[in-house]
């Protein structure tokens, strides 16, 4: 998958569970791990509520990978 994120990583530095960020987000615990081990993509608008709940720029957050073709 091409999109990568820091949410862990940025999620723990702020000591914030999964559930909080989840609560905060509006999504599942569930689709917090999903995004944190980088097997689901969130929606546009659901990746800048995470951006905006972690306090980062969402290219911060999010950055795409390219996969070697154009």
């Amino acid at each position: 998958m091409p999109i990568r994120n820091q949410i862990r990583e940025l999620r723990a530095a702020r000591q914030m569970t999964q559930q909080e960020l989840a609560d905060r987000v509006g999504v599942t615990r569930q689709t917090v791990i999903a995004m944190e081990q980088d097997k689901y993509s969130p929606s546009l608008e659901t990746a800048f509520r995470v951006a905006l709940e972690l306090g980062v720029p969402f290219d911060q957050c999010f950055r795409y990978e390219r996969d070697g073709k154009r």
